[in-house]
């Protein structure tokens, strides 16, 4: 699975903080949002295309969180 995209609610702290990752595997594509940093609770969205997955990540991204996209680092090949 290669991880795309990841956003961060810019919050610190387990009650605050909000992670939305974008990833692909094939042809699928796979949204992740979690809550309360790398311990939290996630929830998973699979997704048939790439702008199905990307409208799933707007509609979480949406609302007073002042989003912030960080950077993926490229996967070693």
């Amino acid at each position: 699975m290669e991880q795309r995209k990841h956003w961060w609610n810019g919050k610190w702290g387990r009650l605050a903080r909000k992670d939305v990752y974008l990833r692909t595997s094939g042809d699928q594509w796979y949204v992740e949002q979690r809550a309360g940093g790398s311990e939290g609770p996630s929830h998973f969205f699979e997704h048939d295309s790439e702008d199905a997955a990307y409208d799933m990540v707007r509609a979480l991204l949406a609302g007073p969180d002042e989003w912030r996209e960080l950077s993926v680092r490229p996967a070693d090949r």
